[in-house]
């Protein structure tokens, strides 16, 4: 590929988008649709694969229901960006180039990072040879067919954050037949208020599901887990949910990271290294005045379209505005039946209002799906996008509680 793409007489300004998960694939169809119809402005979109991975939904995958097949290109289908299937190998932020596993090399002159996490099985010993992910759609449905082989035996969740609630009440509802276990250092749904925080719990022990809470794994065995103190549990398969790691490939280019590997980024969501790099979603600690965001699809989503905002701006000669985002809510999924929504502050800390039962299944779904229609909106009306709670007081760094 020439160093540069001429588009008619204009000499393009190359925008790169890695990733396409929630928040990569709202950048890039925001902007395109932006600049779509301006000459001197491409937009591409790079990810290992053409099918998008509902997150969202993969504790269902991996008790083996099916979700709907949804190819990029087809998102895309009408903005003008251009979708490139590989799998980033390397980045070189002096050479602003990025090479897939096809040895193909993409020339940019913005990036928009946006490669996101993956479960970190890499601190126990063990986890990385032993335990089932929810990584990726490929690996929920490797740990779908390992429960679908099982008539009877154990499975070990390990983590007890939203995705082991989640993934635990949905292998205990879907397999009956199979034992469940949760395992963590904090009781599940310790973070919200107590009345959810205790509907969570009985609904753990309505579907069977065994919860140790203040257990900490140190090893995984082929056929069991070995917790501090000594005590082994065995299990016929165990699921890793507890913590997450993200690429290397940032810190590998020389970008500023944190301790965790997420790019720094200023206000405009830009590296404070290279401005030409944006950083969005859990590839990004983006500081607002409660502390580092953590990664969610609520503020996933906010971050690639406040990116594609920002690059916009600057392609009109202006400066970017800073980002800012307060969270509204946790919905945790309980089965298919069940769920609890959390109302939040938008420092995330829980109010006393939530839902319980049929209604936060309906309200859990109606936030799985909402995706979709958004980036249809998106594309015709871009600016439909760009409407997220900004926190108030919450977010201006300094001012927060």
């Amino acid at each position: 590929m020439n160093a540069r793409q001429e588009t008619g007489t204009t000499t393009a300004h190359r925008v790169v988008v890695l990733g396409a998960g929630y928040a990569g694939m709202s950048a890039a169809i925001q902007l395109a649709a932006r600049v779509k119809g301006r000459e001197g402005v491409q937009v591409t979109l790079v990810n290992a694969q053409e099918r998008f991975t509902e997150r969202m939904r993969l504790h269902m995958t991996g008790t083996g229901q099916r979700s709907a097949e949804l190819s990029i290109p087809g998102l895309l289908e009408g903005t003008g960006a251009r979708f490139v299937r590989g799998w980033v190998t390397t980045m070189d932020a002096d050479t602003k180039t990025v090479r897939t596993d096809d040895d193909r090399v993409l020339h940019y002159d913005t990036l928009v990072y946006a490669l996101g996490g993956a479960a970190d099985t890499l601190t126990v010993p063990g986890a990385e040879d032993h335990a089932y992910t929810l990584s990726s759609a490929q690996d929920a449905e490797l740990l779908a067919a390992r429960l679908g082989r099982l008539a009877s035996g154990t499975v070990v969740v390990a983590g007890s954050g939203l995705t082991g609630i989640e993934s635990a009440a949905e292998i205990a509802e879907q397999h009956p037949e199979l034992n469940v276990v949760l395992l963590g250092r904090a009781e599940p749904g310790a973070a919200m208020n107590p009345r959810a925080k205790a509907y969570v719990r009985a609904a753990l022990d309505r579907l069977d599901v065994v919860v140790r809470a203040g257990a900490e794994v140190v090893r995984v065995l082929a056929d069991a887990v070995e917790l501090a103190g000594g005590e082994s549990i065995a299990a016929d398969a165990v699921l890793w949910t507890s913590g997450t790691r993200v690429s290397p490939l940032a810190a590998a280019a020389g970008l500023t990271v944190d301790e965790r590997g997420r790019i720094v980024t200023d206000a405009a969501l830009r590296s404070v290294s290279h401005a030409d790099v944006y950083a969005v979603g859990d590839a990004a600690a983006i500081r607002q005045g409660y502390g580092v965001m953590h990664g969610t699809c609520q503020g996933g989503m906010p971050t690639g379209v406040h990116a594609a905002l920002s690059i916009d701006r600057v392609l009109k000669g202006k400066q970017p505005k800073p980002f800012r985002f307060g969270y509204y809510h946790t919905p945790v999924s309980l089965g298919r039946h069940d769920a609890v929504v959390q109302f939040t502050r938008p420092d995330d800390s829980p109010r006393r209002i939530h839902l319980t039962g049929r209604m936060a299944a309906r309200y859990k779904e109606t936030v799985t799906a909402s995706p979709w229609p958004a980036y249809g909106r998106m594309k015709k009306m871009p600016a439909s996008g760009a409407f997220w709670p900004r926190g108030g007081r919450f977010t201006r760094v300094g001012e927060a509680r």
